[in-house]
């Protein structure tokens, strides 16, 4: 039983650090190192060089940076872009750090999976981020950082004090991205084809046409207009340039045609 136990816990920490480096890498650290430092975390020996000062220090410096960058419109999309390069190395870093004393291929096996989960959890902040700074306010930025910060330390906490709660809401979570990403990137794709036709390039296709939930219409005035023919080429091209899917534009073309 307390082989099973840490199996768990060694998996939830794995999981759970990876995760949550991919919104916020700098609480990650702070939270590991200081609680390794404290006495309150017990952490693999890989994990323990969080706990010396120079590291903490370090975290700390740029979680302040972060969380300043992190609310101001903009600001937030250009970290989050160069933290690509950051985060997802770090969470796949972490996790087969997590394992503890293991081969090298169940640590490479870590690494692989932490990877994976922090570009996850990554692509997930990022996008909804970039979706929230089309709102002329700062008051949905903030809302959001705070909201991700805790997010961060309730995972953690959850990860270390009941592993098997924090697996099955990672589950979840996971599921979610799965539906969420291609959504999020379509309607981002929108933002940034307006973007360039407000500097004088090619208007985009009207995002009203597409459902968020991934049923696709045929445009209101074809109806009215009897244009069938140029309907279907419409559909068609949002088809082969991405915009929609194979089973959008036979549904789309179904209900033109009924």
């Amino acid at each position: 039983m307390e082989a099973y136990e840490s199996i768990i816990a060694t998996l939830a920490l794995t999981m759970g650090a990876s995760w949550a480096s991919g919104i916020n890498l700098y609480a990650v650290l702070l939270v590991l190192g200081f609680g390794s430092a404290t006495g309150n975390i017990d952490l693999p020996p890989d994990l323990q060089i969080l706990e010396n000062p120079l590291v903490l220090a370090a975290a700390g410096l740029m979680y302040c940076v972060e969380f300043f960058a992190d609310k101001i419109p903009g600001v937030d999309t250009g970290w989050d872009a160069i933290h690509t390069f950051v985060r997802i190395p770090a969470g796949a870093l972490l996790a087969a750090g997590a394992v503890g004393d293991v081969s090298p291929v169940m640590e490479l096996a870590a690494a692989i999976v932490g990877g994976g989960l922090a570009t996850t959890s990554h692509a997930t902040k990022a996008g909804t981020r970039m979706l929230i700074n089309t709102s002329p306010e700062p008051l949905s930025n903030w809302g959001a950082s705070f909201a991700e910060d805790l997010v961060v330390l309730a995972g953690l906490w959850a990860a270390l004090n009941h592993p098997l709660v924090f697996l099955a809401l990672l589950i979840v979570f996971v599921a979610l991205a799965i539906w969420l990403l291609p959504k999020l990137w379509r309607l981002l794709k929108y933002i940034l084809q307006k973007i360039r036709a407000f500097f004088g390039g090619q208007a985009p296709e009207p995002l009203l046409n597409v459902r968020f939930a991934g049923d696709v219409l045929p445009s209101p005035h074809a109806g009215a207009s009897g244009d069938t023919v140029s309907e279907l080429e419409r559909l068609k091209a949002l088809r082969d340039s991405g915009a929609i899917t194979e089973e959008e534009f036979a549904a789309a073309k179904k209900k033109l045609l009924d």
